[in-house]
């Protein structure tokens, strides 16, 4: 099996170029990944590469077993996270995990991001949860991830990053920046001593929006 995924490969690289560019992450901290059409199939990015740099044919597909059908690069070491998130959520279809300043910050902290925008309320489903602490590349990693997802687009994994999902590679590099966007404001707004959080009847109306938009 080959050649049957340029779009998914190109839109994995295209969205690794712009998370580099944002300065989300750095060298090739992180990964992309997006759904590949097949059983349980996924184009992700290698380990090791400059993501400044990445190109299509640089990006692996994996089969269930993790194992490359395309492309000579080696998968992502957080490959079973992504493959666990496509598991359990159907309607994802492209995760990205970034290593970004304010969000590490709320990762080391072990601070949940709380609804204090309308827009994180409405684009990620309410506060951004910290999953409990796992060993990197692990199946623990993935369930502790997982149960802070639940209900939400993006979630900080403790002492780590974030991660944020979509129904696109774009989509869910978007939630990765907001996910930065608001961690920043709640870190400034910390340091005031002063952390206004939305109202709950306006918080409940607005993830009844998300759950709308999502499905």
């Amino acid at each position: 099996m080959s050649g049957g995924f340029a779009s998914e490969r190109e839109a994995v690289a295209r969205a690794a170029r712009e998370m580099d560019r944002l300065g989300l992450v750095s060298g090739s901290s992180g990964n992309v990944s997006v759904r590949a059409p097949g059983p349980a199939l996924m184009a992700i990015t290698p380990m090791g590469l400059p993501y400044s740099e990445l190109s299509e044919s640089d990006i692996v597909v994996v089969d269930p077993e993790l194992e490359p059908i395309e492309g000579e690069g080696v998968p992502s070491s957080e490959s079973l996270l992504h493959q666990a998130i496509y598991e359990r959520r159907p309607a994802v279809g492209a995760v990205v995990h970034t290593h970004s300043i304010f969000s590490s910050v709320a990762a080391v902290a072990g601070r949940e991001i709380p609804p204090i925008v309308d827009e994180m309320v409405v684009h990620l489903g309410g506060g951004v949860r910290v999953s409990e602490y796992a060993f990197p590349g692990t199946p623990e990693l993935a369930e502790r991830v997982l149960e802070a997802l639940e209900g939400r687009s993006a979630a900080i994994i403790r002492n780590h990053g974030a991660v944020g999902v979509g129904r696109t590679a774009d989509e869910a590099l978007r939630v990765c920046a907001l996910v930065e966007r608001v961690a920043t404001i709640h870190a400034y707004a910390a340091m005031s001593g002063a952390v206004g959080q939305l109202p709950a009847e306006v918080v409940e109306r607005e993830q009844a929006m998300y759950r709308m938009r999502t499905g």
